[in-house]
């Protein structure tokens, strides 16, 4: 990967930290169906609260409150932005595409097509203990999906 690629994945992470996407808890609206996660990271004590509300089969929105470090939080704030609007599978498909990519180690090369500002996280998958950050958001999500049907 350039060093221009990784300045400019390293600038979406801290844009993303800075103005978090979908932070705040937001009440599950009037006929929307939600499902809620808790996540902690315990070897660094990243933490996340995630909901993800359906609408039918469509994710109708997502709103999270955690803590941690700038790669989790800016990957919640990832994960909101992308998968708002998406139908359930599409999203599980994306959150799965993800996950090979952190587990990679680095030797894939992300689709930005695919994976839009996620891709930013390319980098991270060769720190194996700064892939959990990233996952967290994500882990959250499927759970929070499952959990609401």
């Amino acid at each position: 990967m350039s060093s221009d690629l990784q300045q400019l994945y390293q600038q979406i992470i801290l844009e993303h930290a800075k103005r978090r996407h979908g932070d705040g808890l937001v009440n599950t609206p009037a006929g929307g169906t939600a499902g809620e996660s808790h996540q902690l990271n315990p070897t660094c004590g990243d933490e996340i609260t995630l909901r993800a509300v359906l609408d039918g089969s469509t994710v109708a929105g997502i709103s999270w409150e955690g803590q941690g470090c700038s790669i989790s939080m800016a990957s919640a704030s990832v994960l909101t932005e992308m998968m708002g609007g998406l139908d359930r599978v599409r999203a599980l498909a994306l959150a799965e595409e993800f996950r090979t990519l952190m587990r990679s180690r680095g030797s894939i090369e992300p689709d930005e097509e695919v994976l839009g500002d996620a891709a930013a996280f390319a980098g991270v998958a060769r720190y194996p203990a700064r892939v959990k950050c990233a996952m967290l958001a994500w882990v959250a999500f499927e759970e929070a999906l499952q959990a609401a049907g």
